[in-house]
């Protein structure tokens, strides 16, 4: 157990002043109300003193007591007990069994001469159920057995309530509205005696100890226990509190919140109720008297009396965390919560809770810590400032006077260990990542983010660039140094950016790529820098590094303009501009007109012959170099055959120029059939290339999307000159019967026939003269098809036209034209189908005049 000074021991009334010129005294009550103490004694007197309060600076206070009067009672007994009742300003003494109202001040008896006979003890009820202010409720334990009385006093006289039977004797009594604590012979038990229902507590033997039973607040009362416990009871007959261990042979009891005062022969205990255990322990010898009066605690030998002093409770808590004895503190903090203000509560409260905070942080009790520094709602700044150099020089903050904690900074409080210097860094971290967003940062975000920035960039953390690349309060100066102090450039770069100093971060990484300075943070820094620049909405800062990136890798520099978002490169980036840039860069040239062209689709034919003739130039210029390089042309013949295939904006004769004699016959064979020369591009295919089935694809591609007919001849072309006259070639034969097989729907097999050879089988040509067949009754049918819906819609007509010519239509001269209502003067006239009848001409002008109004829509 560890002791905690609660309270100090101070004399009231010694025993010079309570004896006067007598030679014996011995105190046998108290009673204090106010500054008023009331002293009874052995020999039936009672004496009156003032008591003066001064405070000391420790927070404690010393007692002087002045006496007033004393008078005896007229009876040769003890004063047994003293009751003070200021409402009526009357002092109610209990000597030989019976009680006597006194006036507090004279100390006379009322002259009425009203008193209570036949009382063993009393006890006032301090929560009357009566309701009147100007008379109090008295219990007493009544010397006729088994007995209970209650009582009304008034000024000058008394009346009885009621008197209730109990099971057993009652030795002691205390009560509060209807119920009654009674400690009988053998247990203790819960009377109500409105209602007369009881309720039993527990045992105990009035033999071998001395019971108590004390009202300690609103139906709760505090009971000597078996076992030296000190109990507490409501008046439901339940405990809400843990028992508190104390002495065998208690004497008395007494609350001062939130202490529980035990009294034995030697000692003063003192016990928290908000944990039970034993706090503080006073030498106290011959003591017989210990009461507490509205917070002020007495205790008393035969030979004098004594105040117990309690410290303040923020001294008992401060001397708590001095010890570093935080849970003890926090307990005793939470249980004060009912004798201090609420907003004062508050202050000292948050106080406390940072306080204990630093305590668990310096014993890196980190968990504890930060729970504590939440919940005490702590200035973040508070914590960054004991770590050096992490505050911004800026920063406006002083700590908290008195002070939280005793250290100047985080080497004191490591004590210059490494090792527990990174745990608190670590803790500090962690602890800034969490509450930046919450409301904790409100006011200071500048300080806690550049804080955390300078952690992040000492530890080489991770989350250096996390923080950067997000939303962040980092003050630009400070965070700077830091960040060039422990070559972090490329997170300053991001500094820059965040700031909006664009052109300052891309100096810094182009600097870092060219290794004028290190920092190895991102092996891909290049890559980087062209994405940023992509995405740049600064056109200078691009243009100013547009060679630059170029001249590193062409393929990837360009990119600064082929991945910029539409828009802009619409609106900031001239295709003409950018092409004037590149020119001195071939590969980032084709790159970009491939974008141009092929991406971006743009309809301009100069893109489009510049993009051809760079191809062709690589064409040419690899066929002109090693062979190990052919799959290379090979990859970019495809790109120049593809863009020759599929545009229609290149100059064609300047790329036929270009290629004449070139030895590129298929790209030859695609501009002449550009331009429509269709046999002189078959007869590249099919003679200079022997590639047959080119040829067959050339004629796909260029009857793409036009009619039937087109297709066959460009069949019968490409059929006729593998059919030509002259000298056998097989390879032509095949080609011609492969060529048939394949497209027989492409033929018109009555022109094919004669220019077939006569040695040629029809199991040759047996696929293409079943397509054919397949192909002329399709064609037979389908026309029969349409004929015969052609005939029923005629029939359909005429149909219509009988009806309409079998009703009749009455004229006379009385009937007006629909359209200019006038009357027929002949009987010539023309009916639309919905009956209205028109003039001829009337009908012939609306015809040549569609938008004149009409009777109908057709005639």
């Amino acid at each position: 157990m560890m002791s905690t000074k609660a309270f100090t021991l101070v004399s009231a009334v010694g025993w010079e002043l309570l004896a006067g010129d007598k030679e014996r005294v011995h105190v046998e009550c108290v009673e204090c109300c106010g500054k008023n103490l009331y002293v009874g004694t052995r020999d039936c007197v009672v004496h009156h003193f003032l008591l003066e309060e001064r405070a000391l600076p420790t927070g404690t206070a010393t007692f002087s007591a002045a006496k007033q009067l004393h008078r005896h009672l007229g009876f040769r007994k003890p004063v047994n007990e003293l009751r003070a009742a200021s409402a009526l300003n009357r002092l109610l003494v209990l000597c030989d069994n019976s009680i006597t109202l006194v006036n507090m001040m004279s100390l006379e008896p009322v002259p009425s001469g009203a008193r209570i006979k036949g009382a063993a003890a009393l006890a006032l009820n301090e929560n009357p159920v009566n309701g009147d202010p100007f008379c109090v409720e008295v219990c007493i334990i009544s010397v006729k057995r088994r007995t209970i009385q209650l009582f009304l006093v008034y000024e000058d006289r008394v009346q009885i309530v009621r008197e209730v039977s109990t099971p057993e004797q009652p030795l002691a009594v205390a009560v509060d509205g209807h119920f009654l604590c009674l400690a009988l012979t053998t247990q203790y038990i819960i009377l109500n005696y409105n209602t007369g229902f009881s309720q039993d507590l527990f045992p105990y033997c009035s033999e071998e100890k001395r019971p108590i039973v004390k009202r300690i607040g609103r139906q709760e009362f505090l009971l000597a226990g078996p076992g030296g416990l000190g109990m507490f009871a409501t008046v439901a007959g339940i405990s809400q509190r843990a028992p508190v261990h104390w002495s065998e042979n208690v004497i008395g009891a007494a609350i001062c919140f939130p202490y529980v005062i035990a009294l034995d022969d030697e000692f003063i205990t003192v016990h928290s109720m908000l944990d039970q255990q034993q706090k503080q322990t006073l030498p106290f010898k011959e003591g017989h008297i210990l009461q507490d009066f509205e917070g002020r605690v007495i205790v008393a030998t035969s030979k004098g009396v004594y105040i117990l002093v309690p410290l303040p409770l923020e001294k008992q808590i401060q001397d708590l965390l001095a010890s570093h004895r935080v849970e003890e503190a926090l307990v005793l903090a939470k249980g004060a919560r009912r004798n201090i203000p609420k907003e004062k509560f508050q202050v000292m409260y948050r106080r406390i809770l940072q306080q204990a905070g630093f305590i668990q942080f310096a014993q890196l009790q980190f968990l504890e810590a930060k729970e504590l520094f939440r919940s005490g709602q702590l200035d973040v700044r508070e914590l960054i400032s004991l770590y050096p150099f992490l505050l911004p020089t800026s920063s406006s903050f002083t700590r908290s006077h008195p002070p939280l904690h005793e250290y100047a900074d985080l080497n004191q409080l490591t004590q210059g260990d490494q090792e527990k210097m990174a745990k608190c860094k670590r803790f500090l971290m962690s602890y800034l990542n969490e509450v930046r967003s919450t409301e904790v940062a409100n006011g200071y975000k500048e300080d806690i983010d550049t804080a955390l920035l300078k952690l992040y960039a000492e530890a080489d953390h991770d989350s250096l660039l996390d923080l950067l690349v997000t939303e962040n309060s980092c003050l630009l100066t400070d965070s700077a140094a830091w960040l060039e102090k422990h070559n972090k450039y490329f997170a300053l770069g991001l500094l820059y950016h965040y700031n909006n100093q664009d052109a300052a971060a891309v100096q810094l990484w182009v600097n870092i790529v060219n290794g004028d300075i290190h920092d190895s943070t991102r092996s891909d820094l290049y890559e980087y820098v062209v994405d940023f620049l992509t995405y740049s909405l600064d056109q200078e800062l691009v243009w100013k590094y547009a060679d630059w990136v170029l001249q590193k890798s062409e393929e990837v520099g360009v990119q600064v303009f082929t991945k910029r978002p539409l828009d802009e490169q619409q609106n900031n980036f001239n295709p003409d501009s950018v092409i004037t840039c590149l020119k001195k860069y071939p590969k980032a040239l084709v790159k970009y007109l491939e974008h141009l062209v092929i991406d971006r689709s743009l309809q301009k034919e100069e893109y489009h012959t510049q993009l051809a003739l760079l191809y062709l130039d690589e064409v040419l210029q690899q066929k002109s170099g090693a062979s190990s390089k052919a799959e290379e042309a090979s990859e970019i013949q495809l790109k120049l055959q593809h863009l020759l295939q599929k545009s229609d904006l290149y100059c064609v004769h300047l790329l036929i120029d270009r290629i004449r004699g070139a030895g590129l016959p298929m790209e030859s064979a695609i501009l002449h059939g550009k331009l429509e020369e269709h046999e002189e591009a078959l007869r590249i295919l099919v003679h200079e290339l022997r590639d047959f089935a080119a040829a067959e694809d050339y004629c796909l591609w260029r009857s793409e999307g036009r009619d039937p007919l087109y297709r066959q001849r460009l069949f019968h072309t490409l059929l006729a000159m593998y059919l030509q006259p002259g000298p056998a070639v097989p390879e032509l034969a095949v080609a011609a019967t492969d060529l048939l097989n394949h497209h027989a729907a492409d033929f018109d097999a009555a022109r094919v026939l004669p220019l077939l050879p006569g040695t040629w089988s029809v199991q040759l040509l047996h696929p293409f003269l079943a397509g054919a067949v397949r192909n002329s009754v399709h064609a037979r049918r389908t026309t029969q098809v349409a004929l015969g819906l052609a005939r029923s819609e005629n029939l359909i007509y005429k149909y219509d036209k009988m009806k309409l010519k079998g009703s009749s239509v009455q004229l006379s001269d009385k009937k007006l034209c629909q359209m200019c209502q006038n009357p027929f003067c002949e009987p010539v006239f023309v009916r639309y189908p919905n009956g209205g009848l028109v003039h001829t001409h009337c009908a012939a002008s609306r015809h040549t005049n569609p938008s004149s109004p009409g009777p109908g829509a057709r005639t």
